[in-house]
């Protein structure tokens, strides 16, 4: 059904704007809250822009970029950041695989290996 990336989600410290792809719009309110909290904290924390997107296989992807004369995005910063919100929002993001994989890949996931 989807061949390439999709993405779930962006923040950009640029423009200050968050975006999240209609296509989730049937998330929980309280999940898309805490995905726009976690993103809008991070491009504020280190700048730059930060994309969630799903992968082939339905892996969440933490997408990175920066314009290149942005003298203030903070690339240490960034990889602490995106390791620390692995670490924190671990189940979050176990989650969200689990429904992209189930609804949007059509697969059929044996719950109780997780």
């Amino acid at each position: 059904m989807y061949q390439d990336k999709m993405v779930l989600c962006a923040s950009s410290s640029y423009e200050h704007k968050f975006y999240l792809n209609e296509d989730f719009d049937s998330l929980p309110d309280s999940i898309k809250e805490e995905l726009k909290i976690m993103c809008v904290l991070y491009t504020e924390d280190v700048g730059g822009i930060l994309t969630l997107e799903f992968d082939e296989e339905g892996s969440l992807m933490f997408n990175v970029t920066s314009d290149e004369g942005d003298l203030l995005f903070d690339e240490i910063g960034s990889v602490l950041k995106i390791k620390e919100i692995r670490q924190n929002k671990e189940e979050l993001l176990e989650s969200l695989e689990l429904y992209y994989k189930v609804f949007f890949l059509g697969e059929d996931v044996d719950l109780e290996d997780k």
